[in-house]
C-alpha cells in the first residue's frame, strides 16, 4: 500500500505547496534489503564511560565502519554517544558540546544511539543525570528530522559484552520506524549471551519460530523476515485462513497448524505440535489479534469478551503451556505484539487498549520468572500501513499517518524487524521491553 500524501509531496506543485504553507513533508525512509550491509556509513564514537573504549571494536564485528572523530568531509551515517559517565546535572552539559556541532553533518536516515545506565540501579546525582537522558533523547527524535532516528539503551553494569544485536539493529535501516524509545539490556538478571550463529546473515539458523496469526499482514511479514534469518517458521491461524496460511509456508519451506487460538484445547494441541514435530520451540510470537470497535456504553459482551480472549487471554494460556511442557528451548524468545492503543488509548477501543495494555503487564509479569535464559518482550505498533487501516476513513487515516516524528506510518515489516531483533540469540539480555514501533509519536512519549 503506498502513501499518497507522501508521493504527492514529491511531486512539483506538492513540494512548491509544502514549502509555502509548511505541510509535513516524510522524508522516504530506507529500510533494510537482504545482503545489505547494516549501515552504509560511518558512525561518530563518542563520550565517556563504560562502554567508549569497546564500541568501535563491537561495531567492527558488526561490519560498520566507525570514528572517534568527525570526518573532515562527507555526511555521518549515525552517532553513539556513551554518556554512562556522566554522574550529575553540570555533566549533561556534555551533551550539549558533542551532538550541537555535528548534527548538521547527519546524512538522511542516520541513526543516533544513546548509551546509558539504567536509573534504577543507582542513588543520588547519578540516577538523576541518567534518567535526564530519557528527556533529552525523546526530544531530539522529534526535533532531528529527514527520516533520522534517535534511541536510549540503558545498559546495566556487567551487561556491556551484550549490546551488538542491539546497536545492529538501531543502527540500520532495519530500525526505520522506530524512535524515541528506550531499552534496557541486562535489566532483568545478568545471565548469558545465547550462541550466535558464525552466520551474521541467519542469525536464527537452526531455530524454530512460531508465530500465530501467520498467514496475511504484519503477520505474514514478520514470518517472512524470520525465515530470512534461518528460521524454520512455523504459522498458526484460523482454519478459514488455511488455503492462505499454506501457499506461505510452502513458500518458506515452513509448517503450519490451523486451529482456533482461543479453543480450550489449543494450548495443547500447540504444544504438542511443536514437541513432536520439531523438538521444541526458540521463537514464540503472539501475533494474531482483532478488533471490535465500539464505544463502552455500547459495546455488547460479545465484542468484550472476543477481543480479550484472542487478544490476551490465549497469549497467555499458550506461553503458560509452553513453559510448563519444557517446549520452549534454552534462551527462547517470547514476544507479544502490543499496540500504542495499549500505552495511550484511543476512542471506541476500550476493549481492544485493555487487551494490549494486558500484553504489556504479562510482560512485566514474567521478564523476572524466566529461568534458563528465556526472555519476554513485546512490540506496541502505531499506524502500520495494513489492508485493514485502508478502510480506515480518509481523515482519522491522514491524522494517524502524520502525527509522529516521521509524518507517515509504518510498514508491516517495520514491525517484523524489531521482533526478529528481539529473537536474535544476541539479544538474550534484552529481556522486559515494550519498544512502540510507531515513528515517534508527537504528542506524548
Amino acid at each position: 500500500m503506498s502513501d499518497r500524501y507522501q508521493d504527492f509531496t514529491t511531486s512539483p506543485i506538492g513540494k512548491l505547496l509544502v514549502k509555502n504553507l509548511g505541510l509535513p513533508n516524510p522524508t522516504k525512509l530506507e529500510r533494510y534489503t537482504d545482503g545489505a550491509p547494516l549501515v552504509d556509513g560511518t558512525v561518530l564514537v563518542g563520550g565517556t564511560g563504560r562502554l567508549v573504549e569497546s564500541l568501535p571494536g563491537i561495531l567492527d564485528t558488526l561490519g560498520i565502519a566507525s570514528a572517534t572523530e568527525k570526518p573532515a568531509e562527507g555526511r555521518i551515517k549515525g552517532i553513539v554517544f556513551d554518556a554512562t559517565g556522566l554522574a550529575d546535572a553540570a555533566e549533561l552539559r556534555a551533551l550539549r558540546d558533542f551532538f550541537t556541532p555535528v548534527l548538521r553533518s547527519l546524512a538522511p536516515c542516520a541513526r543516533v544511539v544513546v548509551i546509558g545506565t539504567p536509573p534504577e540501579q543507582l542513588t543520588g546525582s547519578e540516577r538523576v543525570a541518567q534518567r535526564a537522558l530519557e528527556g533529552f533523547t525523546r526530544s531530539l527524535g522529534k526535533e532531528i528530522g529527514k527520516g533520522t532516528t534517535v534511541q536510549l539503551v540503558y545498559v546495566a553494569d556487567g551487561a556491556e559484552g551484550a549490546v551488538a544485536s542491539t546497536l545492529g539493529f538501531l543502527l540500520s535501516p532495519k530500525s526505520a520506524y522506530v524512535s524515541g524509545q528506550v531499552v534496557r539490556i541486562g535489566a532483568h538478571g545478568k545471565g548469558k549471551v545465547g550462541e550466535v550463529s558464525s552466520d551474521a546473515t541467519r542469525p536464527l539458523a537452526g531455530k524454530v519460530a512460531l508465530v500465530t496469526g501467520a498467514s496475511r499482514g504484519i503477520g505474514e511479514q514478520i514470518a517472512r523476515v524470520l525465515h530470512r534469518d534461518g528460521a524454520t517458521v512455523v504459522g498458526v491461524d484460523v482454519p478459514q485462513a488455511a488455503s492462505d496460511l499454506q501457499g506461505l509456508m510452502k513458500e518458506l519451506d515452513g509448517d503450519w497448524l490451523t486451529l482456533d487460538i482461543t479453543a480450550k484445547d489449543a494450548p495443547q494441541r500447540i504444544a504438542h505440535h511443536l514437541s513432536e514435530k520439531h523438538g521444541g520451540v526458540d521463537v514464540v510470537v503472539h501475533n494474531a489479534g482483532i478488533t471490535r470497535d465500539k464505544k463502552l456504553a455500547n459495546m455488547g459482551e460479545d465484542r468484550w469478551d472476543s477481543v480479550i480472549a484472542v487478544n490476551l487471554t490465549a497469549p497467555e494460556a499458550i506461553t503458560r503451556e509452553l513453559l510448563a511442557q519444557g517446549v520452549i528451548n534454552k534462551f527462547g524468545s517470547i514476544i507479544g505484539v502490543a499496540s500504542i492503543a495499549g500505552i495511550a488509548g484511543n476512542v471506541g477501543q476500550t476493549n481492544y487498549a485493555a487487551s494490549k495494555a494486558g500484553v504489556i503487564g504479562f510482560v512485566d509479569s514474567l521478564a523476572d520468572e524466566l529461568k534458563d535464559g528465556i526472555t519476554i518482550n513485546a512490540v506496541a505498533p502505531g499506524f502500520i500501513i495494513t489492508q485493514m487501516t485502508a478502510a480506515v476513513p480518509f481523515a482519522t487515516r491522514e491524522v494517524g499517518q502524520r502525527l509522529n516524528a516521521m509524518s507517515q506510518g509504518g510498514l508491516p515489516v517495520d514491525v517484523a524487524e524489531t521482533i526478529a531483533w528481539y529473537a536474535h540469540p544476541g539479544s538474550s539480555l534484552v529481556n522486559g521491553n515494550v519498544v512502540r514501533v510507531c515513528g515517534q509519536m508527537m504528542l506524548g512519549a
